[in-house]
């Protein structure tokens, strides 16, 4: 990783472990959330929308007239771009996700994964696969898992990239979305990942009856339950929707995890990965 003008080498000790991190190089993972044009719409939602605010005369658009712009959006944080979730997606009481996204920069492992067809693949979900779902498999994590920069460090983030990595992929609701195998799922908690960021937009299948499996098990939430109180992982979080673009490599990575400060068990996000080295 060479040094440049524009580096900013900031020195961390991690785990007992010296790391230098490039804090001028972050790279962004989020999708542009666009209110024109071709938008990302999962799950049926609608396409978000931006109109200017209409109160009184004021129109809200300088090129009317107005004194400054200001619009009204509408989104659907879970179906129209990168989003970060919480276990309040699947419970009863409420849980905002601005309270778990963490202030700190966390140890990140991104990782590369050929997608597998369900009917040439041993692992399961809830309900069973389709012979024609595409699985993120354990086999397949556990076979692209990047070694650390040095043996006692542990991630507690993970960012998983789909391949192939189309910038478009997804963009229709026809395409076949990959998701989380169960065994996928327990492999991630196992590694002791409390941040997961996928590129895909949902951990489990998009129709699986409401079983959530994937989500589930990330979250320590049985089967069936709807109670916050049963959650074991309640402080973690999804992350869904992201772009990981070719140029950055597979890896150890610091991440920040930027999102709003606003209320609801899903909001927009915005990972940003910054180059890691030992000291």
């Amino acid at each position: 990783m060479a040094r440049n003008e524009r580096a900013q080498w900031a020195r961390l000790d991690i785990d007992g472990v010296a790391l230098l991190a490039d804090l001028a190089a972050g790279r962004s993972l989020a999708r542009v959330t666009q209110f024109e044009g071709t938008r990302l719409r999962c799950f049926g939602a609608p396409a978000a929308t931006s109109v200017p605010l209409q109160v009184g005369e004021f129109n809200g658009r300088v090129i009317r007239g107005a004194s400054c712009n200001c619009s009204t959006i509408t989104l659907t944080p879970h179906a129209n771009g990168t989003h970060t979730e919480s276990v309040g997606h699947l419970t009863v009481e409420p849980l905002d996700i601005h309270s778990l996204i963490p202030q700190r920069l966390l140890l990140a492992c991104l990782v590369s994964v050929e997608v597998e067809l369900a009917a040439d693949s041993s692992e399961s979900s809830q309900p069973a696969p389709r012979p024609s779902d595409l699985l993120i498999t354990r086999a397949q994590l556990e076979s692209a898992w990047p070694a650390p920069p040095a043996p006692r460090l542990t991630a507690r983030a993970a960012i998983v990239r789909t391949q192939p990595n189309d910038p478009g992929k997804f963009s229709s609701e026809r395409v076949l979305a990959p998701f989380l195998s169960a065994e996928a799922a327990t492999l991630l908690v196992e590694r002791g990942i409390e941040h997961l960021v996928l590129d895909v937009p949902s951990a489990d299948r998009a129709s699986d009856g409401g079983a959530l499996t994937a989500h589930r098990i990330f979250f320590g939430l049985p089967a069936g339950s709807t109670q916050l109180a049963q959650a074991r992982r309640h402080a973690c979080t999804i992350t869904e929707l992201a772009y990981i673009g070719d140029a950055i490599e597979d890896g150890w990575y610091l991440m920040a995890l930027q999102a709003p400060a606003i209320a609801g068990d899903a909001v927009p996000s915005r990972p940003v990965l910054y180059p890691l080295r030992a000291a």
